[in-house]
């Protein structure tokens, strides 16, 4: 038997299968989505096994055996190998690097030196040397034994192991192992039955009190109990339990255990609710789909406070019965203790929850239950989509508009795009829920049936849960607080809305989608500003730590006093950070409770937990934050909701900013009067005037989305063409333009010999509405020019009809990679981008 095996080598010329010999051995082992080490030159690295057969055309000579196979179950099923592949075409990365992705950090390969018997017999007579005896010996009882740890068992023979490894009696291997192994812990056993234990307590000293009280509560409880459980029980040291051990009358061993993120936690089970008419029409349409077992991607549009959680749940619970498994995808920012109660107290120990708040050990343990199928329900962030299920019926995501669904890094996929793919290989069904779907989204609704992909199917509930009203929302604009007198970042209506709550003793969320305490230091006497050395942006300020810090590189300095340029005094801070606003609501507002959440207050691992449930338990007045409290937080008690800046993002430089404005506006003002108190919420604004912000007021996403998709099509931005952004980087301007240009040139040079040859093949058969259309824009300078040292140009591909753009772009970045491998170039390849920054 023979397999095919992509290698974690991630180079352009390795982007292949190689073929490797299945030793009969391994044959039981060996499966499609297996890891294995493989000799792969001179070194042995971690493989994936992507296909198996019973030939090769290579001279079986030459093809070297599989070494070793790094899991009993393979971890990769068969499917998400060919989504792998899949994923690779779509978003033109290397294959390995797709595999990689569907795997949790533990199980990323680390490599090793370790130590074998060579099997050379050497110089024999070497061995009669005790000392190197010893070594042989030692090495021979273990099969192999890590370099270090050899080093550390024999630490004045150094010399000798060397001149075992010289002489061929020993020999260096490098081994593939995981980053992260089981946890194990020493249980006690005590006899079977308890048999023996009355004896042993009878030959015990009548002074050695603490061992009869561990032999009198094991006879009590006779069940393999944790040693450290029952030293906390029976108040005893290790060695008095140990002592018996040793005597033969318990027994101590290590047993596996599963780190439990939510070990100690109690969750309430609860029972379906009833649903209103909306849910209940909107739960049937869904609930039919899993039923038939039919492939169909549903867009739930659903206001906040619509109840989609309840329509998810009783869905999820329609997959279990049928025997089913189930995929929640929620934002990171969204994955709140919140969510996990609800989905935890419905479905209990049949949830697994993967997000990057755990650690990498509660990960690989809650993944392992999803490979031994202890579990039937995934909720998680974007990796989850990988969770390595073989019967799923229903992946929901939800805030489906979210951009945290793109992966930043390479593989660069979209969540939704891939959920959508894996579903239709399944045969499953897909919800995409949101107050403020994405205009890709809605447009696929709108779709011809005659496309060769078939359109999401449109599902709305536009009233909440017992008929409670949308909160009002009123527009400040600020330039008539300013031509008013008022310079206080707090408008005189929201002041005033702020100070009536604390009188109620109600609860207040503000939202600024900006961290620290200033956007920027700048002297008033010369115009310097702080800027970063190693990118191009202004430094933000952070008040509590006085320090100036880099939010893309990672860069800080000290707070500045004093001018660098002209040495003036008047250096100041200019804009609005949360910080900022925290310090100015305690001068406000004495003795004012304010909890901030942002990336600065949330970096320690239960963070988030800790500072909600301060909020729900009403230790805090107001929960101030960016864009992570506008979603998924549910208080009865928020009766108020400010957004301090509504331009911060509209004001960024990209098409999506005002779909972006409109959506964060639409989430925050979802979290005010969610029950019986009635909501409130004001929007400050410099551009009051701007359509997004007056939809939002309106609650109003239909005419918004007329508008924003009305601008999109006059503008050719999707979703009417897709995007592909490329951009390269390089220490050297020079070197970057004219790399970059020369990319560019045979880009168009490959798109126009394709266009050529589809005119020619298809030009009576595909319409003018279909057929393949593609322009390059650029290149230019990207709008953050220089990040870490390296300067940054971009081009935008734009193209609408086939994919066949990513293909060409492919060829184009395989021949430029060819001609620009010993320049230190790089160059990266965004498809469908998020951004264009």
């Amino acid at each position: 038997m023979y397999a095919k095996v992509i290698v974690d080598v991630p180079a352009k010329q390795t982007n292949r299968a190689f073929d490797y010999e299945v030793p009969s051995a391994l044959k039981k082992w060996v499966e499609v989505g297996s890891r294995v080490g493989v000799p792969f030159g001179p070194r042995v690295l971690q493989g994936f096994v992507v296909e198996l057969h019973e030939d090769t055309q290579l001279d079986v000579k030459r093809i070297k055996p599989i070494q070793n196979v790094l899991d009993l179950v393979p971890p990769l099923t068969d499917e998400l190998v060919r989504l792998g592949r899949w994923i690779s075409h779509m978003y033109l990365c290397h294959e390995v690097t797709a595999l990689q992705a569907m795997l949790p950090a533990a199980l990323k390969a680390k490599y090793e030196r370790a130590i074998e018997v060579g099997e050379e017999s050497g110089e024999q007579s070497l061995l009669d040397m005790p000392d190197l005896q010893a070594i042989v010996a030692f090495v021979k009882s273990k099969g192999s034994v890590p370099m270090d740890a050899l080093m550390e068992r024999f630490a004045a023979d150094g010399a000798l192991i060397k001149q075992l490894l010289g002489a061929g009696i020993l020999t260096e291997v490098q081994v593939v192992k995981d980053r992260m192994s089981t946890k194990k812990a020493l249980t006690v056993f005590p006899p079977a039955g308890g048999s023996g234990l009355e004896q042993a307590l009878s030959e015990l000293p009548a002074r050695a009190n603490k061992q009869q009280e561990v032999l009198r509560y094991l006879m009590e409880h006779p069940h393999a109990i944790r040693l450290t459980e029952l030293m906390e029980t029976v108040e005893v040291g290790a060695s008095t339990v140990k002592s018996l051990a040793d005597r033969g009358w318990i027994e101590l061993r290590e047993v596996e255990v599963m780190r439990d993120p939510y070990a100690g936690r109690a969750f309430v089970r609860t029972k379906p609710l009833p649903l209103t008419e909306e849910q209940s029409r909107v739960f049937a349409e869904i609930r039919d789909a899993v039923a038939e077992e039919r492939h169909e991607v549903f867009l739930l549009h659903g206001v906040t406070g619509s109840g989609k959680t309840e329509v998810y749940l009783q869905s999820i619970q329609q997959c279990l019965d049928m025997g089913k498994e189930a995929i929640v995808l929620v934002p990171e920012i969204s994955l709140t203790p919140q969510m996990v109660e609800r989905f935890k107290g419905r479905f209990g120990d049949q949830v697994a929850v993967l997000h990057s708040r755990l650690s990498n050990g509660e990960r690989y343990d809650e993944w392992r239950k999803i490979t031994r199928k202890q579990v039937k329900v995934v909720i998680g962030a974007r990796s989850a989509i990988f969770a390595p299920f073989t019967k799923i019926g229903l992946i929901i995501i939800d805030e489906e508009h979210e951009s945290s669904y793109k992966q930043e890094e390479s593989p660069k996929y979209h969540t939704r795009d891939v959920a959508v793919k894996r579903a239709s290989m399944q045969g499953s069904v897909v919800v995409l829920g949101s107050a403020t779907p994405s205009l890709e989204s809605l447009e696929k609704t709108r779709r011809r049936r005659d496309r060769a992909e078939p359109p999401y199917r449109l599902l709305t509930m536009k009233e909440r849960v017992a008929s409670r009203p949308m909160p009002p929302v009123a527009i400040i604009d600020m330039r008539e607080e300013l031509k008013s007198g008022n310079r206080s970042m707090f408008s005189t209506a929201l002041y005033k809305a702020i100070e009536d709550r604390l009188h109620k003793k109600e609860q207040i969320v503000l939202l600024l989608n900006r961290r620290g305490y200033a956007t920027f230091v700048m002297c008033r006497t010369c115009g310097y500003v702080s800027t970063c050395p190693h990118c191009d942006i202004s430094l933000t300020y952070h008040q509590s730590s006085r320090m100036l810090r880099c939010h893309y590189c990672g860069y800080a300095e000290r707070e500045v006093t004093e001018c660098p340029s002209c040495q003036s005094k008047h250096i100041r801070h200019f804009g609005t950070g949360t910080q900022r606003v925290e310090e100015e609501l305690g001068k406000i507002f004495p003795g004012i409770r304010v909890i901030r959440m942002d990336v600065d207050t949330t970096t320690e691992k239960g963070s988030h937990e800790k500072w909600l449930t301060m909020f729900r338990e009403k230790q805090a007045d107001v929960l101030l934050g960016t864009q992570m409290v506008a979603k998924g937080l549910d208080f009865p008690d928020v009766t108020l909701v400010g957004v301090i800046a509504a331009d911060t993002v509209l004001n960024i430089p990209d098409f999506r900013s005002a779909e972006r404005t409109f959506q964060l506006l639409t989430q925050v003002a979802g979290r005010a009067g969610r029950h019986e108190k009635q909501g409130e919420v004001f929007v400050q604004t410099y551009t009051p005037e701007h359509y997004s912000v007056q939809y939002a007021s309106h609650h109003d996403f239909i005419a918004f989305a007329n508008h924003e998709l009305d601008v999109r099509a006059n503008l050719g931005y999707p979703p009417y063409q897709r995007l592909i952004l490329v951009t390269f980087s390089h220490e050297q301007v020079p070197l970057l333009v004219r790399f970059a240009e020369a990319f560019v040139t045979r880009l168009k040079e490959i798109a126009r010999e394709y266009q050529a040859k589809q005119m020619d093949l298809f030009s009576d058969a595909v319409s003018h509405d279909q057929s393949f259309q593609m322009d390059v824009l650029g290149p230019v300078a990207s709008p953050i020019s220089r990040i870490k040292d390296r300067y940054r140009f971009q081009c935008v591909v734009k193209y609408r009809g086939e994919d066949q753009a990513a293909e060409i772009v492919g060829r184009t970045v395989a021949w430029f990679e060819e001609r620009s491998s010993k320049e230190k170039l790089l160059i990266s390849v965004d498809v469908d981008p998020q951004y264009l920054m």
